[in-house]
């Protein structure tokens, strides 16, 4: 089954997912039926890289012949009411990180695509790491037992010509500061892994590195719902940037997993090494990693799409990182 993908919004996002895209047309998973931003130079500066089709409007983009499934890759505040279009349209949706700005927005655009009974997944790709995937299935398999502390450390870079972009950092245009925009894929990928959170105590703050209304360093201790607790730890102002880091500990062994690589510590068990450490985008480049897990997170909504099941990267999943978000912000704004 080919299925036809469009994309909506063709700013900095368009990389992976357009080298993920091109990839599954050779192998005839999918075919391209070209991309909308309102802006007409980065239509044009889509059609000339991409040599792919650009509409003019949006509304000509979601009625083009063949097309099965949007891409919003809109700047956040504006995934619900392209998704609300889309699934109107039925269209199935990939939205993004995040799935919207606020949890109750999130809710709604999932709410949007139930009713109309379409897919809709979010691009949350560090689940779909080699790496992650080998540490979530030894982790529900019980190889290291009952999970008893989890934490997740995200020191990254951001440098002046980031925020150069208008509005990057202030929360009218990103819904928030290194939470939603940077750390949420670890962040996301931790709850993946240990489960959802209970409770939060939260810190955060603006440096005065960068002129922007949104935190830049947080910090919190977590609890799960299943009783492991964590410490948490977040930044952008961490040059030149270093590789994200989840830690568990559990009742029969442990491990970290850096970026692309995994060290487990099984009891009674040698301890094992899988992939490398490399760059996960966490330094000056955003753009700086490897697109296959972008074109796993796609691959699953595509089988989702054609098996007719919620794919587990569905953008209601999405939703457990930005209600952690929301909590830790809402602490930190108490004890400011």
């Amino acid at each position: 089954m080919t299925i036809g993908v469009g994309l909506v919004g063709l700013g900095m996002a368009i990389k992976p997912h357009m080298l993920s895209l091109r990839e599954l047309e050779s192998a005839g998973r999918v075919g391209i039926v070209g991309g909308f931003a309102p802006s007409a130079a980065r239509r044009e500066a889509f059609a000339g890289q991409w040599k792919a089709p650009v509409f003019a409007t949006q509304e000509d983009l979601l009625g083009a012949h063949g097309l099965d499934l949007v891409l919003v890759l809109t700047p956040p505040g504006a995934h619900l009411p392209v998704a609300q279009a889309a699934a109107a349209a039925g269209k199935h949706i990939l939205v993004e990180k995040p799935v919207e700005v606020t949890v109750a927005r999130g809710e709604a655009l999932v709410a949007a695509a139930d009713n109309a009974k379409v897919r809709c997944g979010v691009m949350l790709q560090h689940r779909f790491r080699p790496a992650a995937l080998k540490l979530k299935a030894a982790l529900e398999a019980g190889e290291l037992g009952q999970i008893l502390s989890a934490s997740a450390s995200i020191r990254w870079w951001r440098g002046a010509n980031y925020f150069k972009q208008s509005g990057r950092g202030m929360k009218a245009r990103d819904g928030g500061g290194v939470l939603i925009t940077q750390a949420i894929h670890t962040l996301d990928l931790l709850l993946h892994l240990a489960g959802p959170h209970k409770d939060i105590a939260g810190f955060a703050f603006t440096s005065p590195l960068r002129a922007i209304d949104t935190e830049d360093v947080a910090a919190a201790a977590i609890r799960f719902r299943s009783g492991a607790i964590g410490a948490l730890d977040a930044t952008t102002v961490a040059q030149p940037g270093y590789p994200e880091r989840i830690d568990i500990a559990g009742t029969k062994g442990s491990a970290v997993l850096e970026t692309f690589q995994l060290t487990i510590n099984r009891e009674g068990r040698d301890t094992e090494v899988a992939g490398s450490a490399q760059s996960g985008g966490g330094g000056a480049d955003p753009m700086a990693f490897d697109h296959g897990p972008h074109r796993a997170a796609i691959v699953e909504v595509l089988d989702a799409i054609e098996q007719n099941r919620e794919p587990s990267n569905s953008a209601r999943s999405g939703l457990h990182v930005q209600r952690l978000i929301e909590d830790w912000l809402r602490d930190a704004a108490t004890r400011s």
